[in-house]
């Protein structure tokens, strides 16, 4: 029998998506192919420490009623090769274990790991990974300078003013009046909805800006869009093809029960939205979100996986959001969901990105 390929499953991580990793992780050790690979989980708790962590996937699960966190204590005593036994490192310290894997699947999410700053150092260890490198990884977190890539490229994004560490309300409030309200609210460098506000008077502006910096010091404040929320997932193409896209796919949330898609409503309160895949659009508004996401994709210098997400208004224009490079990959996320409407299952998806990852080189490329 071939000798399984060894996966090191990095999750975890200091920025506040710590918990969606972690569930990200649960559903990873639950569906990935045991007959071809071995899993190497290795948790990053809170406070920056390397754990090689327990392979329950219970242990990681998410539900509202518990948060799933990585701790010192979360470590399990794994037995390398060279005879050495690894629990607990210092923040900072990386384990043994990574360079005794052949690749790494890194579902970190948000700072500190969805950023370019795991794939840098991923990059000098010159160990494989799954997903966008540093640079990609870095613009894709960045909100602003996401929106100034598409720009550039001279794909549709809506209207926006970025505040930044050393400004206040005040140096933009001129440039904010020109927004048409309602206005949203949040970190330029964050996730899941988090510190997101909707503010539909300027009065309100201050302390939505105060919850914002709460996850960053930069702030976008975004002019809110009319139109429908729709989503599309896109994969790395093999072998040097073009990227591919999935089927669309729509939130649809009952604003009866949450103003906004908010990180409750996608987590914890699922009786607060919906997923539909495919979405009900006509084909060629269909056609149109998919070619934007590939676009899109390639206009960062994504590779692997990155979710889209766009607007298309009532007059079937569509108008790009952002850019996830590392999802929620969850059974239940948006993006695996996709996927499976297009034909291509929770499992095997998880099997063609390790894959992707391993026909890829590190280094330039």
């Amino acid at each position: 029998m071939a000798e399984r390929i060894r996966v090191a499953l990095l999750f975890g991580g200091r920025s506040g998506e710590h918990a969606i990793s972690a569930a990200t992780a649960a559903g990873v050790m639950k569906a990935i192919d045991r007959s071809k690979y071995d899993i190497v989980p290795i948790g990053i708790t809170q406070a920056g420490q390397w754990v090689v962590a327990s392979d329950d996937p219970a242990e990681w699960e998410l539900s509202s009623s518990r948060l799933p966190e990585v701790t010192a204590s979360s470590g399990a005593e794994v037995v390398l090769s060279s005879g050495a036994a690894l629990q607990v490192l210092e923040a900072g310290s990386v384990p043994a274990a990574l360079g005794e894997v052949d690749v790494v699947f890194p579902v970190l999410h948000g700072p500190f790991g969805e950023d370019g700053t795991v794939q840098g150092l991923l990059e000098m260890a010159g160990v494989r990974y799954v997903g966008a490198g540093v640079l990609a990884s870095a613009v894709g977190m960045d909100k602003h300078y996401m929106k100034l890539v598409f720009t550039g490229h001279g794909l549709p994004v809506g209207p926006y003013v970025v505040l930044g560490p050393r400004q206040q309300v005040d140096d933009v409030l001129d440039r904010v009046k020109e927004l048409t309200p309602p206005l949203f609210v949040k970190p330029a460098r964050a996730g899941s909805s988090l510190g997101v506000t909707r503010v539909d008077h300027v009065d309100d502006l201050a302390a939505a800006v105060e919850e914002a910096r709460r996850h960053d010091p930069k702030v976008l404040i975004e002019q809110g869009i009319e139109g429908r929320e729709i989503e599309c997932a896109v994969l790395g193409g093999r072998h040097g093809g073009p990227p591919r896209a999935s089927v669309a796919g729509e939130i649809v949330v009952d604003h009866d029960a949450a103003d906004f898609y908010d990180f409750e409503a996608k987590y914890l309160a699922r009786d607060q939205a919906r997923t539909d895949a495919p979405a009900d659009l006509p084909d060629g508004i269909a056609e149109r979100v998919r070619e934007l996401a590939v676009q899109a994709f390639e206009a960062i210098g994504a590779e692997g996986l990155s979710r889209v997400d766009v607007f298309v208004t009532p007059d079937g224009e569509v108008i790009l959001n952002e850019i996830n490079t590392m999802p929620g990959f969850t059974p239940i996320s948006m993006y695996p969901k996709m996927w499976e409407a297009s034909g291509l299952s929770y499992r095997d998806l998880i099997d063609e990105l390790i894959q992707l990852a391993l026909e890829r080189p590190t280094g330039l490329r």
